[in-house]
């Protein structure tokens, strides 16, 4: 069995097109990328004297970059608090079930 080929996918970024390379399962996460972008940019593009795609790409590239950064730093976080947690619960489990041994006994 063969497997899948990209094949180009029009997207438009601020009303220029652009040709992209796309396996088919990914057409719907690269439109919502795309459409992602366009947004972060008509924000640049409405609050800021940018001038220039080129330039208002890099913005919005730095933004999003920015934004993913803090997104796995409170990833990490979460991660860290939750096998705390989790440790935590595994010794008082433990614990308990050794205190009931020394019961039986």
């Amino acid at each position: 069995m063969s497997e899948p080929t990209a094949t180009p996918v029009s997207i438009h970024i601020l009303g220029k097109e652009f040709l992209i390379a796309c396996l088919p399962e990914e057409r719907a996460a690269l439109a919502q990328s795309a459409e992602l972008l366009n947004a972060r940019l008509r924000e640049i593009r409405k609050a800021s004297n940018v001038v220039g795609l080129d330039r208002m790409m890099v913005m919005a590239a730095l933004n999003m970059a920015n934004d993913l950064g803090r997104l796995q730093a409170r990833e990490q976080a979460l991660e860290t608090q939750v096998s705390t947690r989790v440790r935590q619960m595994c010794e008082r489990v433990e614990k308990t079930v050794a205190q009931g041994r020394q019961l039986e006994l």
